[in-house]
């Protein structure tokens, strides 16, 4: 697809960290970018920097995810680019004994469905809400091209540690889904791709202090640092750019595989 001022992308936990780094690389080709976030602060300061506008959005909820996309058409027009950033993370044992009294407890089930309300089933109600929008567009070149969705998942999916159960859950979820979404709009013109970060220079990581973030730098086989937003950004647009990138799961991860902690 190429990217210039007539396509409109929507970018969502676009406020910040790959999100906002894909939002302003998508911005710099000329697309209109609305950007879905709970942080309106720092979403409004993006979408002022890159000319584009914020949407606040819920992603666990069906009128909030719809009134973004109202907002966002509204302003640019429906999207024929939907990159899914938003997600969260946390690290708790299936069941673990206290070093305490001896006590045993299991992972509190509503923390374990909240990871994958907002990490899995609100990735799927963007991408099936965006896709619907994007079946309305007229097709683009020879092959009847419409949109391109990329989806954020994590190395996690495949080799996640102690305590994350529920976050590899959901991005083993979002891997599992990319193909079967792909196949289910491939006669639409719709292509789904999915990026499995390693460890990334997000806000997250990079509040840790310094020599935290040099063990974890230290950890990566090559190069050995935390991988930059903006390289998330490049690989996101280029499974946008090249037509014939489909179906695909890719990680990203200077070669890192984790260990159990």
């Amino acid at each position: 697809m190429k990217l210039d001022s007539t396509i409109s992308a929507v970018v969502t936990g676009g406020a910040s960290g790959l999100g906002a780094a894909t939002a302003r690389a998508l911005a710099a080709k000329g697309v209109k970018v609305a950007i879905f976030d709970l942080q309106e602060g720092k979403g409004t300061e993006v979408a002022n920097e890159i000319g584009g506008i914020f949407c606040e959005v819920n992603v666990t909820s069906d009128e909030s995810v719809d009134a973004g996309f109202a907002k966002a058409r509204a302003a640019h027009g429906q999207e024929r680019i939907l990159v899914n950033c938003a997600g969260i993370g946390n690290a708790i044992k299936t069941a673990s004994r206290s070093k305490e009294d001896g006590s045993i407890k299991h992972f509190p089930l509503d923390a374990f469905k909240f990871v994958i309300e907002i990490n899995l089933i609100g990735t799927f109600r963007c991408i099936a809400k965006s896709a619907a929008g994007m079946m309305t567009l007229d097709t683009l070149g020879e092959f009847g091209q419409r949109g391109a969705i990329v989806n954020t998942a994590s190395v996690a999916a495949e080799d996640g540690q102690i305590g994350q159960a529920a976050y590899s859950a959901s991005k083993g979820g979002v891997v599992g889904m990319t193909l079967p979404i792909a196949r289910d709009l491939m006669n639409e013109g719709i292509r789904v791709n999915t990026i499995l970060p390693g460890l990334f220079k997000t806000p997250l990581l990079a509040g840790l202090p310094e020599k935290a973030q040099e063990s974890l730098s230290a950890s990566v086989p090559f190069p050995k640092r935390l991988g930059e937003p903006a390289e998330y950004a490049h690989l996101a647009l280029t499974m946008i750019e090249n037509d014939y990138f489909n179906g695909e799961d890719v990680r990203l991860d200077g070669a890192l595989r984790m260990a159990p902690r």
